[in-house]
């Protein structure tokens, strides 16, 4: 491979407004104290697509929610998807380059990936988190996954240097009919995993039967019977992070290790 060739292949870059917030959020809740503490709190939006909205939104939350310094960089491979983000934006603290998993040479505290692996096999997954991982600042953090056009549905990975080690699933729950809708917004690691005999496929299904279970509540509205779902799986054993918060913004997260493809 020649010498500074980004390390990828172009993906559809489809977006939308707001498509990230749900993660951005997240990312405040969960990855801001490595932001704070980061000598240099560079921020990489890995596969911004075709606009560069969703970096442009991520440079604000973080900067208003986070610390005011924090500097993002948008990465893509296409070389017009780059000088179109240049010219339609140009805040302070956020730039826009030509690079895929190797980070263009950058070691960022923070790195969020998002929609880009669905478009890949599930065979190079592994090589490309350990790719971006390698590429961390010391302490940083990995943020992989997917969701839905419009965002209502996803979930992500959280990634450090030494490996994975949670999934999160997200919902709007006014949207959410059923726990298994997960199962098309899945990151690539996992999607073709939803199978019997897979723990992913038993978490979705113990979710699920939980939701039915918690049918009566949806008279008290969605977010009751999801808090009901959770609190209903985490009782059945699996490893799911007591953030209550998070729960009533239809968000759960579990431990990658129960759900690691077998």
């Amino acid at each position: 491979m020649p010498a500074g060739r980004p390390l990828g292949v172009v993906t559809r870059g489809t977006t939308n407004p707001n498509r990230l917030r749900r993660v951005d959020n997240w990312i405040v809740a969960t990855c801001g104290d490595t932001l704070r503490a980061a000598a240099d709190p560079l921020v990489v939006d890995l596969g911004f697509g075709a606009t560069p909205i969703t970096a442009v939104e991520m440079r604000s939350r973080l900067a208003d929610a986070v610390r005011a310094d924090v500097r993002v960089v948008g990465l893509e491979i296409d070389p017009v998807r780059v000088a179109a983000a240049r010219s339609a934006a140009d805040p302070p603290r956020l730039a826009f380059a030509r690079g895929g998993f190797e980070l263009a040479g950058l070691r960022p505290a923070l790195v969020r990936a998002f929609n880009v692996l669905r478009q890949y096999d599930e065979g190079a997954v592994a090589g490309a988190w350990a790719t971006m991982a390698g590429a961390l600042a010391p302490g940083g953090l990995l943020v992989e996954g997917t969701c839905d056009e419009l965002g209502r549905l996803g979930s992500w990975v959280l990634i450090d240097e030494g490996g994975p080690r949670t999934l999160t699933l997200s919902a709007r729950l006014t949207t959410l009919d059923t726990p298994a809708r997960f199962a098309e917004r899945l990151p690539k690691a996992l999607i073709h995993r939803n199978v019997e005999g897979e723990p992913i496929h038993a978490l979705l299904g113990a979710m699920e039967s939980a939701w039915r279970a918690a049918a009566p509540y949806a008279s008290f509205g969605p977010r009751h019977r999801w808090l009901r779902t959770v609190i209903a799986v985490r009782d059945a054993g699996w490893p799911v992070a007591y953030q209550p918060r998070r729960w009533r913004q239809g968000l759960v997260t579990v431990d990658w290790a129960a759900v690691a493809p077998g």
